[in-house]
């Protein structure tokens, strides 16, 4: 009986010992990956979401410190030219035009005395009875109430204006797309207390990826299926430091009406004409540790980073701008688990 025991004992350990190898074998192996071909997309579409906005928006504030006393608009109300929308609390400022008439009043009375003693000064001299520097006395006195005057009419006129300050009104037609003052606030001059988006021209903000530099024209697509045309006006000088983006601005040229200010539209746009090319590669083919977004590019067994631009991302792909060339092949899953020359294999497409 401990023969044939034995026999099956010596077995099972030389199968053990052969499996074991063979799994040995299978973990030196290098990994499987799976490779996607790079395919030419310089001719794609760009599409974009951005605000619709008015040519001019302006920040309304009073020129004058004070409690705000009766707001007469709320946000979305459309505005006239001159049409009051703030009033503030005017007593004080009144008090002030009081004082500076007050000061007027007495200036004048100061000049008519001046130039009395002046007549009386000049008759003296005439008559010998006083000295020329008398006389140059009443005259220098005469020139110092006026200027008093001057000064003090100034002043009244400045009382004046600060007093019409305590109204706000609209500079302009428009529509007020926001609307911060309230009744009771105290204010500062130049503190906004609404935005005007004056009646004219409509605009759309978009922001561009830096490295695209943003088409003259685009379309707005409309629920509805049609299109509106926008013509490139103006591209801001640089690039935002947080969102690496670049705003610009498109005129809307025709049916500006259909679009709401401050919405949320689409646009779309060819992508620009570039001597480098550009390609269409899944999102999961990206990679980015901190140093910049990067693409694995698969060659005879073994992977190599290279660097590459993103230029647009949309749901499931991205496109993309660097040293590649059509039907190279790249890594399109697990990206991040590749080192730079690591030997892989090639999963069969």
């Amino acid at each position: 009986m401990r023969t044939p025991m034995l026999a099956v004992v010596f077995a099972a350990l030389w199968l053990s010992a052969c499996s074991s190898s063979q799994d040995t074998e299978q973990s030196k192996l290098p990994p499987f990956v799976k490779t996607v071909t790079v395919q030419s997309d310089s001719g794609a579409m760009l599409g974009l979401s951005g605000t619709v906005r008015a040519r001019v928006e302006s920040p309304l504030s009073f020129q004058v410190a004070g409690r705000i006393a009766q707001r007469f608009v709320d946000s979305g109300q459309q505005v006239k030219a001159g049409q009051v929308l703030f009033a503030l609390d005017t007593r004080d400022l009144q008090q002030q035009v009081n004082a500076s008439e007050a000061d007027v009043a007495a200036a004048e009375a100061s000049l008519a005395t001046a130039s009395a003693d002046l007549v009386r000064s000049q008759q003296l001299f005439d008559r010998g009875l006083a000295s020329e520097q008398a006389l140059e006395r009443a005259q220098l006195v005469l020139q110092e109430a006026q200027a008093r005057r001057n000064a003090s009419k100034a002043r009244l006129a400045q009382a004046r204006n600060a007093f019409e300050y305590g109204k706000l009104a609209s500079p302009s037609d428009g529509i007020l797309i926001d609307v911060r003052g309230e009744n009771g606030q105290v204010v500062a001059p130049g503190q906004a207390v609404a935005i005007l988006a004056q009646s004219g021209q409509r605009e759309v903000e978009l922001n561009f990826p830096e490295h695209e530099v943003p088409p003259q024209t685009g379309v707005v697509l409309l629920n509805d299926g049609s299109t509106i045309t926008l013509t490139l006006r103006e591209v801001a000088g640089s690039a935002d430091a947080q969102t690496r983006t670049v705003r610009a601005r498109y005129r809307i040229t025709e049916n500006a009406e259909r679009l709401v200010l401050g919405s949320v539209v689409r646009t779309r746009f060819h992508a620009t004409d570039n001597t480098d090319i550009e390609f269409s590669v899944p999102i999961a083919a990206l990679d980015d540790r901190g140093h910049g977004p990067r693409v694995w590019r698969y060659d005879d067994g073994q992977v190599n980073p290279i660097t590459i631009d993103v230029i647009a991302i949309s749901n499931d792909s991205a496109r993309i701008r660097g040293p590649l060339t059509t039907n190279d092949r790249i890594v399109s899953l697990g990206t991040h688990l590749l080192l730079d020359g690591m030997a892989v294999r090639e999963l069969a497409r």
